[in-house]
């Protein structure tokens, strides 16, 4: 009797599922009252990952980041930063665009010094031809333009050339520290000649508090004998600009986290190689601190590099903002976190 035993196959089979359907789902019954016993209410504010399962805890570890994430977006509001950019009509489009394209955007705002107005947007601070020796003029013009139309709207004013990239989370971290309505100057610290007098590298980019831009253009500016006349062409930049300061008693301030500098006035590929900067480069020797080599040499939270070319700007955008190792690395916070965190909560 075939079909009456296929019918008898059939209805066994039947039950064989039933069965199991039903240990199924008391099975699974179970298995989600066991696992929810490891879930307190504050982990279904976000995803979260049952670190039991994979790690035989019962509760998972401290993850600090999302603290970090909202240290750095309210030292965003609070700390505001303008910057300005050295820059000239033949580097907008190879040079100028790309710091405008990635890091230029975290600035609380950006303006671009050149000698003509265009609609990058440029702004005029000098009349004279581009060149090396009118850098000091063209200087003087933006810290001069900066003071008439911006000196109350922001509390540091960071100079940067239009290779330089800048990482301004790491900015703002350690602006956080200080009063910017003391004068402060800010940046890689090197040695002026052979004398106990330091300046801020021009190129690794250099911060003034209010405070600072204050005394400069207020007084230094008007001291022709302590400070340099917009027409000098002798000399660098940013030794003029420390002379000024020096004359008016503000001094250059370390900008070293954890020990290690966090300006820096080359590209990572160079400062990072463990045989680069001989002791008689003029680095070495001029670094007001001994220079570490290799990885040692920069701060986890470095906040500048010089020499950057275009398409090393995206590179870095990309490794610093977007790019993640699985399972590496490490999101803690620097020693000194809650004394910055004093400084911007409570935020209204």
């Amino acid at each position: 009797m075939p079909g009456y035993a296929s019918g008898i196959r059939n209805n066994a089979q039947r039950k064989v599922y039933y069965f199991l359907f039903v240990i199924g789902m008391v099975a699974g019954f179970v298995f989600v009252t066991v696992e929810l016993q490891y879930y307190d209410d504050s982990l279904y504010e976000k995803p979260a990952i049952n670190m039991r399962r994979y790690t035989g805890r019962s509760t998972p570890p401290v993850y600090t980041a999302p603290a970090q994430d909202e240290v750095s977006q309210l030292l965003s509001k609070k700390i505001r930063i303008l910057c300005w950019i050295m820059t000239c009509p033949a580097k907008l489009n190879k040079a100028a665009v790309h710091v405008r394209n990635t890091w230029g955007k975290r600035c609380t705002k950006i303006l671009y010094m050149s000698s003509e107005n265009t609609t990058f947007p440029t702004i005029a601070v000098t009349d004279h031809v581009e060149g090396y020796v009118y850098l000091w003029h063209k200087s003087r013009g933006a810290h001069q333009y900066i003071y008439d139309h911006y000196v109350d709207d922001f509390d540091w004013f960071l100079k940067a050339d239009d290779d330089t990239y800048v990482v301004m989370e790491n900015l703002r971290m350690l602006a956080a520290q200080y009063d910017p309505n003391e004068p402060f100057h800010l940046g890689r610290r090197l040695k002026y000649q052979e004398t106990n007098r330091s300046f801020m590298s021009g190129g690794a980019g250099y911060v003034l508090s209010r405070g600072a831009l204050m005394i400069l253009v207020e007084k230094a500016f008007h001291v022709p004998d302590k400070c340099p006349p917009a027409n000098d062409t002798t000399g660098e930049e940013d030794v003029k600009l420390a002379r000024c300061l020096w004359a008016f008693g503000v001094q250059p301030i370390d900008a070293l986290i954890d020990g290690r500098e966090s300006f820096h006035c080359f590209a990572p590929p160079i400062v990072l190689q463990p045989d680069s900067f001989p002791d008689k480069h003029w680095y070495a020797r001029h670094s007001y601190h001994p220079i570490k080599r290799g990885p040692e040499c920069c701060s986890d939270y470095s906040i500048s590099f010089h020499y950057v070319e275009g398409d090393w700007m995206y590179m870095l955008e990309y490794m610093i903002y977007q790019m993640r190792p699985f399972g590496v690395g490490y999101h803690g916070c620097p020693d000194n976190i809650t004394s910055i965190f004093s400084t911007v909560t409570p935020l209204t």
